[in-house]
């Protein structure tokens, strides 16, 4: 089986990497050259297109001893990440810090050991601050000449200008939903139908496709947000509402991370030479101490991972929702929820639907910009409900004729128009103080 086998979708990005592979094992820098090898790579691409496989799967490629299709023998050693000219930089933390950077390229001065390169992998290269990237930028202007650095991140715009001009960039598309099935279908020895459902719900995302495909506590937990956005009825529904999303985000991260953390501290603990509830010198505590503010970065990004994973959820509902008030006959990401999607679409229009996902990206980059999630929940929601609002106060059970309404509704008409009206006020009210809350959190 060749390296590439495990890879969907991305034919293109394959034939350039796999070319440049098959270059590296000609002989001399001239014949490289010619066939588009190159010591530095950046992989771009959406979240879950493949990027960090695609870049393992090169790197494999670039170990293998003469064989650009991969070794088996080396494809097991980079998957375990003990091939040792192979050094990877991951992080679970919100950003790579210039330590880890600095390490990495010290590292990356060594000579080969057992094959023709060195290869230095860093996944999310866009969580570098400017600072950390000017450290990689010496690496990469003055490579050792047979190291290779495959960078990986969404765009090529969140890396320096210096950076992106030193590298030779490929770029992945989001893959088809039917190719992600069937990779989850072979993958993880799933049914047909759940490998069909997870794809479309992850919307291409491989990583989520097998995660909603393998895990029931997953797929209950998207059905529930989006089954709370569509029973929003009022202010005091969307601040509940908005407590639950948070809820059903830290219950998501912590399910990722707490038997892992549980299993790093067995694990420290063992090496340290303590038994599991023993006592713990004072001399070792700091060691146990560092492993836990480790285990806290990483479930503050796994909070936001989750929260991340919500409001993709939202805007695929209200993508579904602005596909059927245009009637444009595209596919449904949440077929399943045709009847109540079809209730939305005639209900609001396609004014409120785009007001409704302009609120989730406005969501999206405040909590980016350290917003409390809560409070920008709050306000998306609450924008949201102000949208719908909005638009059901457009119309009147009994439109006005030359005659008027009804005599014997008259009152009753003016009654809920003033209500409305009083209900709109407030919702006009509720917002502009949760933004203002907002901008004191931000100038703070």
């Amino acid at each position: 089986m060749a390296v590439w086998d495990d890879l969907t979708g991305q034919d293109e990005a394959i034939a350039v990497v796999r070319s440049a592979a098959e270059a590296a094992t000609a002989s001399g820098p001239a014949a490289e050259a010619a066939r588009g090898m190159t010591h530095s790579w950046l992989i771009t691409g959406p979240p879950g297109s493949g990027r960090s496989n695609l870049a393992y799967a090169f790197a494999t490629a670039l170990l293998s001893p003469g064989n650009p299709e991969g070794d088996l023998a080396a494809k097991r050693q980079v998957e375990a990440r003990t091939h040792p000219d192979l050094a990877v930089l991951s992080t679970e933390r919100v950003i790579i810090s210039i330590e880890e950077v600095r390490s990495l390229v010290a590292s990356s001065q060594f000579a080969p050991s057992v094959g023709r390169f060195r290869v230095m992998v860093i996944e999310d290269a866009d969580r570098m601050t400017e600072r950390t990237s000017n450290v990689l930028l010496k690496a990469l202007e003055e490579p050792p000449e047979r190291t290779v650095w495959i960078l990986c991140a969404p765009s090529d715009a969140d890396l320096l200008p210096t950076i992106r001009s030193r590298v030779r960039t490929v770029r992945l598309k989001v893959p088809d939903v039917a190719d992600v099935a069937r990779l989850i279908e072979r993958r993880d020895g799933v049914d047909s139908a759940t490998a069909e459902r997870a794809a479309r719900h992850a919307q291409s995302h491989i990583g989520m496709a097998h995660r909603l495909a393998t895990n029931e506590e997953a797929r209950r937990r998207r059905a529930l947000t989006l089954d709370l956005a569509l029973g929003i009825r009022s202010v005091s529904g969307a601040v509940l509402a908005a407590a639950t999303l948070l809820e059903v985000a830290g219950a998501d991260a912590k399910a990722i991370t707490e038997e892992r953390d549980a299993e790093e501290r067995e694990h420290a603990l063992r090496s340290l030479g303590i038994e599991p509830g023993g006592a713990i010198p004072p001399a070792l505590r700091g060691q146990l101490r560092q492993l836990e503010e480790d285990q806290k970065r990483r479930a503050t990004r796994s909070l936001r991972d989750g929260i991340d994973r919500i409001l993709t959820d939202l805007l695929s509902l209200y993508r579904d929702v602005m596909m059927l008030q245009l009637g444009s006959g595209s596919e449904l990401v949440n077929v399943e929820l045709g009847d109540r999607l079809t209730a939305l679409s005639a209900h609001t229009s396609p004014a409120a639907t785009l007001a409704a996902m302009d609120a989730v990206t406005t969501a999206r980059e405040r909590i980016d910009g350290n917003v409390a999630p809560a409070l920008a929940l709050e306000a998306m929601l609450t924008t949201i409900l102000r949208g719908g609002a909005a638009r059901r106060g457009q119309t009147c059970d009994h439109p006005r004729g030359p005659s008027g309404p009804p005599a014997g509704r008259s009152h009753r008409l003016r009654r809920d128009r003033r209500r409305r009206r009083v209900d709109a006020d407030r919702l006009r009210h509720h917002v502009h103080s949760l933004e203002v809350v907002h901008d004191l959190h931000a100038g703070a």
